[in-house]
């Protein structure tokens, strides 16, 4: 790319991979300023054939599979490289032309690309079998030598969790679980959902933690106010205990006390008698 921009007035050149830069760094998170970004550099510089590329991935991101198949096709002119060849073809999925993009799997282009490509190539064929409803030979064209190894590449994690969501796909639930704990064994950065298809098959349920807390945080509250209501209990209860102590009925100078008095008068009589015994000791 850069060797490219140099064909540019240093200028327009440095325009031009400002936009770029904003292209890859918004292309996942925002596809839609990415997008507007891309269109920025394809006016400055539609003769790059790097500017054509960012502009097809942006398209391609943002759904618009006609144009992205119209950029790649520029970019693939320009360069005579066939690496976009699989993204091509799914460009064609994307238009709900599944057969073309079968039709493309088994064109001379696909054996000029590296392995990662042909890869590639194989799961948007698969893919494109899903479309036709042909659930069978999607499963088949994803069983390859690179399926079966146990070296773990940059693509094991995706062609594992599509092999395991088209065994889901057909019925093939026992397989489908065994290949979705491949999948979370090759995937270290977390790319698929592996882990969530797998738990959902096994019929875990996931909790909202923030929901959770708040449950918590009630609990707590809840927990403090019968703490307090229980020490209440206990402190009237060891008074009363104290009391039960105190008073003796076959002590000579216990008077039962009148119930309507009960309260100021068993207080009173409670401060005289302690006052009369610490003063004895």
């Amino acid at each position: 790319m850069r060797q490219e921009l140099l064909s540019l007035p240093k200028g327009l050149a440095e325009e031009v991979s400002r936009n770029l830069v904003m292209v890859a760094r918004l292309i996942d998170e925002d596809p839609e300023q990415a997008y507007a970004y891309a269109r920025i550099a394809l006016r400055l510089a539609s003769r790059v054939a790097a500017v054509r590329e960012a502009a097809g991935f942006a398209a391609y991101a943002t759904q618009k599979y006609s144009e992205a198949l119209a950029e790649f096709r520029a970019a693939k002119r320009m360069t005579g490289s066939v690496e976009l060849w699989p993204v091509m073809a799914d460009c064609e999925r994307g238009l709900g032309r599944p057969e073309r993009a079968l039709a493309m799997a088994g064109e001379p282009e696909v054996q000029k690309l590296d392995k990662a490509g042909q890869v590639e190539m194989r799961l948007v064929a698969a893919g494109a079998r899903r479309d036709m409803g042909e659930l069978d030979a999607a499963i088949v064209t994803l069983q390859s030598p690179e399926l079966a190894s146990n070296a773990v590449q940059p693509w094991t994690a995706r062609l594992r969790y599509a092999y395991a969501d088209a065994l889901l796909a057909a019925g093939r639930e026992d397989e489908a679980r065994e290949w979705f704990g491949k999948t979370i064994e090759a995937d270290k950065d977390g790319a698929t959902d592996a882990s969530d298809r797998l738990a959902e098959l096994d019929g875990v349920e996931f909790v909202d933690a923030a929901v959770t807390e708040a449950d918590a945080d009630v609990d707590f509250e809840d927990d403090e106010d019968e703490d307090d209501e229980d020490a209440a209990e206990i402190a009237a209860a060891e008074r009363a205990s104290d009391m039960a102590e105190y008073y003796d009925e076959d002590d000579e100078e216990y008077e039962p006390v009148a119930a309507a008095d009960a309260e100021v008068d068993v207080t009173d009589e409670l401060v005289v008698v302690e006052d009369d015994e610490r003063d004895r000791a």
